[in-house]
């Protein structure tokens, strides 16, 4: 092979240490009188080509994460795990230079759950490309690898898994959208992709470790509608409709059979039904998953030769293991054993080094190499990381994505003239915590304190607890100090990774008790006082009914520079318009239904008398469903208030809320024929989509949704447009409201009116379908209620009614289980 060396980089000192990254040499190697390395061949036979001059030893030994390439072929080892959830993040396949510039640092965005609440896809595909571009830079100097392990897009259902930072939120339609701009970013849309991403983890999985029971273990029941409805939309998004390059099958079981091991979900609905087949892409377990078939997990296989042949016979095409963590895949076993034909191990490197090959892995310094592994190309890609440009799109990623939970007689935005400021709280001095799961080194941390220090204010800053405990309390008293000198209180407090993480299920969604205590000792001095909430949603009902707490800012993981966002948005530079992801949910929730109950409507099953209709009551009531846990261990429950915006009627602050620093009226109307009403065949019979859940609601310019947004106040704002639809058609029980689309409209003046069109929110027929129970998405006849928010919540005047006729038509009919 042909490693890389100094005068490959002419830009930059020679600093690649001995584990970099290498690409082939198709130059002068072994490989390069080939097809393989023939970028005139399609990229399938180059894959054949390559993997056919490998031997069956060799073959065996790059089924794995950390594959060791073909030293014969001149082929290099590969590391298939590199990740890049907000930001190029370390990692096996990522390594940043710890002997100074460059590659020491990359750019660390706001999490994926603030993005989520931006409701902004073109700032999601602009942060995407930005990763990208600094990733692509990473692996042609020989520190990053080619695929990254992102995005993670398992629906935050439950507010107690550790891991719904990682996400954009609750609602599938979001998060679809999220997956479609941030593929779009990270992969690009050249025929070379810019790097290949993986959507994880397929499929219903989140869970991390809860009362015993962990991810390794756990079974997944799930329904055909639930599966159908929630869990797999994201992913048939990064499938069916962005053909993403790679997708990750997870630790949990599946009704019964380990999701590395399901073909149900990886032949019958992934691959067959969504067709991800053109590009030959292929699936990587998440680490370790493999050995979690055995008897001490999921019991699925009995040793582990029998647990990799079972992976790879079901479609996983490699298996991530964690060093210091055996037992390690057994592949070798397999096929001395005959369990593991070599045809399936052929087809699993085919879609591996075809996955490479679109990447442009055996194109780097050759004639038509791409556009991606020229010199002018490396050195755009790490500069971004240094301009102005990079800094500005991670500062409004965080910026955009605050959210505004209370202001009281309109506090903010605050002038500090004249003002002293005391800032206290864990969150103020804030370093590594800012960026949140799954981050890389960041060139600075711009925490509140520094922010604040910026601004030149006169300040005072005390430390604050995080957790409950039985420390000695060394805070209380100089917070207080902090507070008593001071004119006004800003307060840094809520979770961070030490309360909720991979691995790290949470027990309590309320505040802890030793920040409580702090804040109400706070607001008991009587001063204006702001809390800003970082990390995952608590119950706020205490802080909101508290008429000493003034304002609340809900700020998540803001990456580098969140301080500065959140002094942007407390001093009025940046007007605050995101909106919940999630649900906030009553403390008490977590009594209610344990983790493990995947059902998304709520049931009452203690009775023989529960039926449908008592089910639509326990949605519209203000029911307390007493919990009643069956004596089987653990999936299931007798009873549930239902889960999500969908289907939970009493939220302490509901999915999409989010305030103002101005006022808008807003209106929706539709243009309709005279009857209100539209035929089912009249609205599939124009559509030329490729799949009918995608042909749109409105076909016509006769027929279209018009949305009217007036600024009313005083404050240049942006406004996140919601729309929701509620009705009674489709199977019961019917959801309280449906999220059918959303928009974000930037800098509406005071007094502007800005007007969007069906073409800038558009609707398709697949978003206002429902799916039946055997997993189908169907568009019923029925009478149909659209409407938009303000601040979060609906209003009758802002609705709009359309009617439709016919017989239901099936949109898409969902793979059913085979005996």
């Amino acid at each position: 092979m042909k490693p890389l060396t100094c005068s490959s980089i002419p830009l930059f000192a020679c600093i690649l240490t001995a584990h970099a990254f290498q690409f082939p040499d198709c130059s002068s190697g072994p490989l390069s009188n080939s097809i393989a390395c023939d970028p005139t061949a399609s990229a399938p036979d180059r894959a054949a080509s390559l993997v056919d001059q490998l031997t069956i030893d060799e073959k065996l030994v790059n089924l794995v994460d950390r594959s060791k390439g073909a030293p014969r072929l001149g082929l290099p080892p590969y590391y298939w795990w590199s990740e890049g959830l907000h930001g190029v993040a370390g990692s096996p396949g990522v390594h940043f230079n710890t002997t100074g510039y460059p590659f020491s640092y990359a750019t660390s965005f706001a999490n994926a759950i603030n993005l989520g609440a931006t409701f902004d896809d073109e700032l999601v595909y602009e942060v995407g490309t930005a990763i990208s571009t600094e990733a692509r830079a990473f692996a042609n100097f020989g520190f990053g690898g080619l695929d990254y392990w992102t995005p993670n897009i398992n629906p935050y259902k439950d507010p107690r898994w550790g891991r719904g930072a990682e996400t954009p939120g609750e609602d599938p339609l979001r998060i679809k959208g999220y997956v479609k701009a941030l593929v779009a970013g990270l992969e690009g849309n050249g025929t070379v992709r810019k790097v290949i991403a993986t959507c994880k983890h397929y499929a219903a999985y989140d869970l991390e470790r809860w009362r015993g029971l962990t991810r390794y273990e756990f079974d997944a029941i799930v329904s055909l509608q639930d599966l159908s409805e929630y869990y797999l939309p994201p992913f048939q998004q990064c499938a069916r409709d962005s053909r993403v390059g790679s997708i990750m099958c997870s630790y949990n079981a599946l009704n019964g059979t380990p999701a590395c091991a399901n073909t149900y979900l990886m032949t019958d609905i992934l691959r067959d039904h969504w067709n991800w087949t053109d590009h030959n892409n292929y699936i990587t377990s998440d680490c370790n998953a493999i050995q979690d078939f055995l008897p001490d997990n999921h019991n699925f296989s009995q040793t582990p030769a029998e647990a990799a042949a079972a992976a790879y016979i079901a479609g996983t095409d490699t298996v991530c293991e964690v060093s210091g963590w055996p037992p390690y895949t057994d592949v070798v076993g397999a096929y001395n054993q005959s369990l593991l034909p070599e045809s399936v191990i052929d087809t699993a490197l085919r879609r591996l080094y075809e996955g490479l090959v679109r990447v442009g892995y055996l194109d780097h310094g050759s004639s038509s190499n791409g556009p991606f592994s020229s010199p002018a190309y490396d050195a755009l890609g790490w500069k971004d990381v240094n301009t102005p440009l990079s800094q500005e799109l991670a500062l409004r990623s965080a910026t955009e994505g605050i959210v505004l939970l209370k202001n009281s007689n309109n506090l903010l935005p605050l002038s500090f003239t004249g003002k002293k400021v005391a800032l206290i709280g864990h969150w103020a001095n804030a370093t590594g915590t800012m960026r949140g799961p799954y981050s890389g080194i960041p060139p600075f941390y711009h925490n509140p304190l520094y922010a604040a220090q910026q601004l030149n204010l006169s300040l005072s800053y005390a430390n604050g607890p995080v957790m409950n405990g039985s420390d000695p309390d060394t805070w209380t008293a100089t917070a207080l100090a902090a507070a008593d000198k001071a004119d006004l209180v800003l307060y840094f407090g809520g979770t961070d990774t030490t309360v909720a993480a991979e691995d790290l299920d949470r027990e309590s969604i309320a505040w802890p008790e030793t920040q409580v205590a702090l804040m109400a000792k706070l607001a008991g001095l009587g001063k204006p006082m702001v809390v800003i909430q970082l990390g995952d949603q608590v119950d706020d009902s205490s802080l909101l009914s508290n008429g000493n707490v003034s304002s609340i800012l809900w700020v998540g993981y803001p990456g580098q520079s969140g301080g500065t966002a959140v002094f942007d948005v407390l001093t009025g530079k940046k007007a605050p318009a995101g909106r919940l992801p999630v649900t906030q949910y009553p403390a008490g929730y977590v009594e209610e239904v344990p983790l493990t109950e995947m059902e998304l409507r709520p049931f009452n099953h203690s009775s023989s008398a529960a039926s449908s209709e008592d089910d639509q009551a326990d949605i519209e009531g203000d029911l307390t469903i007493q919990l009643e846990r069956r004596s089987t261990p653990g999936n299931k429950t007798l009873s549930s208030p239902g889960r999500t915006y969908k289907w939970y009627s009493r939220p302490v602050l509901p999915f999409g809320y989010g305030l103002h620093y101005t006022t808008f009226n807003v209106s929706l109307s539709l243009s309709l024929p005279a009857s209100n009403s539209l035929s089912i065949p009249s609205l599939l019979t124009p559509c030329t989509a490729a799949h009918l859940d995608l042909c749109p609601f409105s076909p016509s310019a006769n027929f279209t949704l018009f949305l009217s947004i007036t600024n009313t106040g005083l404050r240049t704002s942006d406004y996140v447009a919601l729309l929701f639809l509620s009705g009674e058609f489709g199977p019961k029980p019917y959801p309280l409201k449906t999220l059918v689309s959303y928009k974000r409209v930037k800098d509406i003046k005071p007094g502007e009116t800005v007007t969007v069109s069906g073409e800038e929110i558009p609707v398709s027929l697949g978003a206002i379908s429902r799916v039946d129970g055997n997993g189908n998405t169907v568009l019923y006849p029925g009478t149909y209620r659209f409407g938009v928010d303000v601040d979060g919540l609906l209003d009758e005047e802002r609705e709009v009614v359309v009617g439709l006729t016919g017989e239901a038509a099936v949109l898409d009919e969902f793979p059913q289980p085979k005996e």
